[in-house]
């Protein structure tokens, strides 16, 4: 079990880097926080662009670095 948490923490730390370094290299074109969570499309047709495909990134990783939260705080308390 130990072996297991150890792996966790490890995860959670690169995954915590990346999320990191991920919302440092986006441009702040929509500043403060009343725009979090509203999508303003910037091309509608073709292929996304790097800001979106940035922000995608970021989202999912965010969304990775929660639940691998919750699954280090429930193992951390089973032992």
């Amino acid at each position: 079990m130990a072996v297991v948490k150890i792996i966790l923490f490890v995860l959670e730390a690169i995954v915590s880097l990346s999320l990191i370094i991920l919302m440092v290299t986006q441009t702040s074109k929509n500043e403060g926080f009343g725009t979090i969570g509203v999508q303003t499309p910037t091309n509608f047709k073709g292929k996304p662009g790097f800001e979106e495909r940035l922000q995608q990134y970021t989202r999912n990783l965010a969304i990775t670095w929660f639940i691998l939260g919750m699954v280090v705080a429930a193992v951390a308390a089973r032992s």
